[in-house]
């Protein structure tokens, strides 16, 4: 009897903990109204496509990054792999990484896709280790790479000393660069399912015991349309957090270094984020223009077009403020030769240019100018 009463004295404890614990998190995931300073060092809330920087505090200062120094790693991995089921032996260097693991031991083989989720779902150190050595051959060619593609995406504070975050002297980044460095990995199919991943098993080889991972970020559980991406923490640089989510066709990315409630203040950004801005369409892609003039041609006009979409981000009130500007001739001499630029269209918000593309003729006319049919009929008698 004694021994049931204090199992049911045990089992009720718990569940009040439980309780209390679900209640402090749901508590604690809005603490600070959308107006007041971040508590992160820096900070930063970007638009994916166009980089567009929405929110911001300290964006360009060099700090520590912890291991959010992985989303470089795993972008590199992505980029350099065309089979991720590719078995990789486990280099020697990559055992008994201090930090985060996942445990790594001498002889092991894993897939390339294995270690990329041993790397960003329980951070593995030693899983960042064996994929710089099996993508660079070397821990100082791998980092090598990095600066080389920090270099890339015109990253101006940035520099890489290892390729699994933990502190050492010249490894550093910015908010900004940060989040510019994650936009383009969440660019990578590969990349961003390995992020999506909530929980993952990895096998290994015959010798080796499954390895079992959950991913770190709580955003999961209570931000909408949270689609990534990574952790971090050292003593140096504090608790660290990149955190993305996309809901009517727009990714944001948030970016909070040395920030003890990341995940809070991530969600808080990132819904202030969506709550203010808008991802407009306001060039579709091969947009047919107006027309223009044509000049003894075969047609009086020839239809114009532009090829590439743009999207940004805008509040309403940005939006009734952009300006669209053809910048074109008013007619055109014929001969109109098909797809040739002949002009700009140029979007603005207030001043500000956002866009550039040129204009391109969409279809070939002829001229019927006495002179150039002359050419023409001697033209067509030499063949």
């Amino acid at each position: 009897m004694e021994n049931k009463k204090f199992l049911f004295v045990c089992i009720f404890t718990l569940l009040v903990l439980m309780i209390v614990n679900c209640l402090s998190f749901s508590f604690s995931t809005k603490p600070f109204s959308a107006e007041e300073e971040s508590p992160a060092k820096a900070m930063v809330l970007i638009e994916k496509n166009s980089l567009r920087v929405l929110k911001e505090k300290n964006k360009d200062e060099r700090l520590a990054m912890a291991s959010t120094t992985k989303i470089m790693t795993a972008l590199l991995t992505c980029e350099n792999t065309s089979n991720f089921d590719e078995i990789v032996l486990v280099n020697d260097a990559a055992i008994g990484i201090e930090g985060t693991s996942m445990y790594l031991k001498k002889g092991e083989k894993f897939t390339v896709k294995e270690l990329l989720l041993g790397l960003m779902l329980p951070s593995g150190n030693d899983a960042a280790m064996a994929l710089a050595y099996h993508i660079g051959g070397s821990e100082e060619k791998f980092v090598e790479m990095m600066n080389e593609k920090a270099k890339e995406l015109n990253l101006k504070n940035t520099h890489f000393a290892n390729p699994h975050g933990l502190d050492a002297d010249g490894h550093y980044t910015s908010a900004y660069d940060l989040a510019v460095i994650t936009a383009q990995a969440m660019q990578n199919e590969m990349f961003r399912e390995i992020v999506f991943t909530k929980n993952a098993t990895a096998h290994g080889s015959d010798q080796s015991q499954p390895r079992y991972f959950h991913n770190k970020n709580r955003c999961f559980k209570f931000l909408d349309g949270c689609t990534g991406v990574k952790t971090g923490f050292t003593d140096n640089a504090g608790r660290c957090f990149v955190c993305s989510a996309k809901r009517d066709g727009m990714e944001l990315i948030a970016v909070v270094l040395n920030c003890s409630p990341m995940f809070e203040e991530c969600a808080r950004v990132i819904e202030d984020g969506f709550k203010k801005y808008k991802l407009y369409s306001l060039v579709d892609e091969y947009f047919v223009g107006g027309e223009i003039k044509v000049n003894f041609g075969e047609k009086d006009s020839v239809k114009t077009i532009t090829k590439s979409k743009f999207c940004y981000p805008l509040t309403e009130d940005e939006y009734l403020k952009i300006n669209i500007v053809r910048n074109q001739p008013e007619s055109l001499e014929a001969e109109v030769e098909k797809d040739k630029p002949i002009g700009v269209l140029e979007i603005y918000l207030g001043d500000k240019l956002l866009s550039k593309q040129d204009i391109y003729t969409l279809e070939n006319i002829k001229s019927v100018k006495y002179l150039d049919k002359i050419w023409e009929v001697v033209d067509n008698w030499n063949v």
